[in-house]
C-alpha cells in the first residue's frame, strides 16, 4: 500500500550509486530461553563457559538471567550473518548441558514472575547499573513481560552511497555529510513507520502462548480465545508479541517522542527520561539498602522507550546512547519488531534478510511527509489490525481513510520494493534479492505460507503450543550437534570466554567509587 503523496528518488540511482549498496553491512541481536527438558524456564545462572554475560561481544542475557542473547558482528555478507549466527548457537548449545534454548517469541512454561530470574553482571559499577536497571522493568511491568524474546536487525549504508546519494539529491547541498545521513535515515525511519505493518504479516510467529503467560489475568484482560486446553491466541493474528499484551507500556502512552529530525528526536526523547511518573514514586528507587530501580521518571534510562525502530550510534565508554546520537549523528538503525521464527534453526533466514534489505531502502527512497497527528492513528491502526487479524481474508487497512482490502494493500507494497530488489541484484550480479521478493508474495497469495499461518496449522490440528516449539527446540538441538564443527571459531568463542570473564573481574577491581555515587554521577550526564 503505498502513499500517493510519496515521491521516489530511485530515479536518482544509477550504476555507480548501485554498485555502492554491495558496501551494505548489517548485524543480528538474537534472544533466547534456555529451558529444561519439561519446558520450563531454567533456574541457572549462566554458564561460565560461555564468559561473562557483562564484557563477551557475541553472547549476553537479556532481562532475565536465562534469556541469552547472540549478537553477530557487524558484516557485509548475508550469509555470512547467518552462518555466524549458526557457530553461536552450536557453541551455546553445547555449554548448557540438559537446557535447550526455547525457539519462539513466546515463552516456555512460567511459574509467575518469580520464576523469571533477573539477569546478574557481576558487582562492577556497570554490571550493578545493568542488573538494577532490569530490577526496575521487574517491578514496573512484571518479569512476565522480560520472558519474550525476539530479533533485532541492525542496518548501515556506506559512506560511498551516502555521499554520491547526497551529490544526486542535494548537489548544491553545504549540508555536512554526516547531516545528510541522520536526516535521511529519520525518514526511513518514519516511512518503516507507515509500512512495517507487511513485516509484521510476512514475519509474525505468535499468533498463540502457553496460558501460564497470562497467570493473574482475566479473558476480558487479555482478549485471548482459549484454542486447547493450555493454547491461547486468536485464530488470525501474527504476532502477539507485538501487540498489548508484549512490549506495550501504558505509562509511555503519553509520551510524544517526534521522529522529525535527529535534533526533535534527542529533544522530545530527553524530555521523557526526566518526566517524573507518580506510580514509580511510590515504588521508590532505594528500600531498605536495596535499589528498586534507577530512578522514578517514565523512562529510567532511554533504553525504556518500547519502540519499533530505534536510531543508533555505536557509543563509547561510559557514554549515553542519546549522547552519542547527539554529538556524531545516526550511524545505524535498529529494527527492532522481527520474531523468531520457530520453524528455522537459526529464528530467521538468509532470505528474510534480503527482504528486510529491501524493505529498508524502500523506506530510504520513498520521499514522504512527515508523519501528521491525523495520519498517526491510521498508522497504529494498520499495525494493530495486521498484528491481531493480519491472516483474516475480509481484512482492510485505511489508506487516506479508505478502506483497501489487504491483499490489494500488501501486493501494491510488494511490488514497489521489489524495484529495490532489482537494484540489489544489479549490485551482486545475482537474483537472490528478487527471489526473496516472490517468496513473500507468495505469502500474500497463500497466508498458510506464513509462519503464524504455520503455527495455526499445528494448533488446529490439536497440538498445544508447548510441545509444538519443544519439538522444534528438540530439532534445533539436534541439527547444531550434527553440523560439522567451525573448529577455530569454536577455540576462538572460549578464548574470548575466559578473557571476557578477566574483563570483568578488571572491571570489578577497578572502581573506586560507591554505586551510589556512580548512579548520581551517571544520571547526570
Amino acid at each position: 500500500m503505498v502513499n500517493s503523496e510519496c515521491t521516489s528518488t530511485l530515479s536518482l540511482v544509477d550504476d555507480e550509486l548501485a554498485s555502492t549498496l554491495t558496501g551494505i553491512v548489517r548485524g543480528v541481536e538474537k534472544e533466547g530461553l534456555r529451558v529444561t527438558a519439561e519446558s520450563s524456564i531454567a533456574q541457572t545462572a549462566h554458564q561460565p563457559a560461555l564468559g561473562s554475560t557483562l564484557t563477551h561481544p557475541s553472547i549476553t542475557t537479556d532481562y532475565s538471567e536465562a534469556l541469552l542473547e547472540f549478537i553477530t558482528p557487524v558484516l557485509d555478507g548475508v550469509e555470512a550473518t547467518v552462518e555466524y549466527l549458526s557457530d553461536l548457537h552450536t557453541f551455546a548449545s553445547s555449554k548448557i548441558e540438559q537446557e535447550r534454548i526455547w525457539p519462539a517469541s513466546m515463552p516456555c512454561q512460567l511459574e509467575g514472575d518469580e520464576s523469571i530470574p533477573i539477569a546478574v553482571y557481576g558487582s562492577s559499577n556497570v554490571g550493578t547499573l545493568k542488573h538494577v536497571y532490569r530490577q526496575g522493568l521487574g517491578v514496573r511491568y512484571g518479569r512476565i513481560m522480560q520472558s519474550i524474546a525476539g530479533i533485532h536487525y541492525n542496518f548501515s549504508l556506506p559512506d560511498t552511497f551516502w555521499q554520491a546519494y547526497q551529490t544526486k539529491q542535494c548537489p548544491q547541498s553545504d549540508q555536512s555529510l554526516q547531516d545528510f545521513k541522520s536526516a535521511q535515515y529519520f525518514s526511513l525511519i518514519r516511512n518503516f513507520r507507515r509500512y512495517s505493518w507487511v513485516l509484521h504479516y510476512l514475519f509474525g510467529a505468535s499468533p498463540v502462548l502457553d496460558k501460564s503467560f497470562l497467570a493473574g489475568s482475566s479473558q476480558d484482560e487479555h482478549g485471548l480465545d482459549p484454542l486447547l486446553e493450555n493454547t491461547y491466541g486468536l485464530p488470525y493474528a501474527t504476532s502477539l508479541r507485538m501487540s498489548d499484551l508484549g512490549y506495550q507500556n501504558s505509562a509511555q502512552e503519553e509520551l510524544h517522542v517526534s521522529y522529525g529530525s535527529l535534533d526533535d528526536y534527542v529533544t522530545t526523547l530527553s524530555e521523557a527520561m526526566g518526566h517524573k511518573y507518580e506510580a514509580y514514586q511510590e515504588i521508590g528507587v532505594k528500600v531498605d539498602g536495596q535499589y528498586r530501580q534507577l530512578n522514578t521518571n517514565v523512562l529510567q534510562i532511554e533504553n525504556e522507550y518500547y519502540s519499533d525502530i530505534r536510531p543508533k550510534r555505536v557509543t563509547q565508554s561510559g557514554e549515553k546512547p542519546i549522547a552519542a546520537l547527539r554529538d556524531r549523528g545516526v550511524e545505524y538503525i535498529e529494527v527492532r519488531i522481527l520474531d523468531i521464527n520457530p520453524f528455522l534453526a537459526e529464528g530467521l533466514s538468509a532470505q528474510q534478510i534480503r527482504f528486510m534489505d529491501a524493505f529498508l531502502l524502500y523506506c530510504l527512497f520513498s520521499q514522504c511527509p512527515e508523519v501528521s497527528h491525523t495520519s498517526c492513528p491510521e498508522i497504529r491502526d494498520n499495525q494493530r489490525d495486521v498484528i491481531l487479524r493480519g491472516r483474516d481474508p475480509s481484512l482492510t487497512l485505511q489508506r487516506g481513510g479508505e478502506a483497501v482490502p489487504f491483499k490489494t494493500a500488501a501486493t501494491e507494497l510488494i511490488d514497489a520494493i521489489m524495484e529495490t530488489a532489482k537494484l540489489l541484484d544489479k549490485a551482486h550480479d545475482s537474483f537472490e534479492y528478487s527471489s526473496a521478493i516472490y517468496a513473500q508474495q507468495a505469502k500474500v497469495d497463500d497466508p498458510t505460507l506464513t509462519p503464524s499461518g504455520q503455527m495455526m496449522e499445528l494448533v488446529d490440528a490439536g497440538n498445544e503450543f508447548i510441545d509444538i516449539i519443544s519439538e522444534q527446540a528438540n530439532k534445533h538441538q539436534t541439527h547444531f550437534a550434527s553440523l560439522d564443527k567451525n573448529t577455530t571459531f569454536q577455540e576462538n568463542l572460549s578464548v574470548i570466554a575466559k578473557q571476557s570473564i578477566e574483563q570483568q573481574h578488571q572491571l570489578e577491581a577497578d572502581d573506586t567509587v560507591s554505586f551510589d555515587d556512580y548512579l548520581a554521577e551517571y544520571i547526570k550526564r
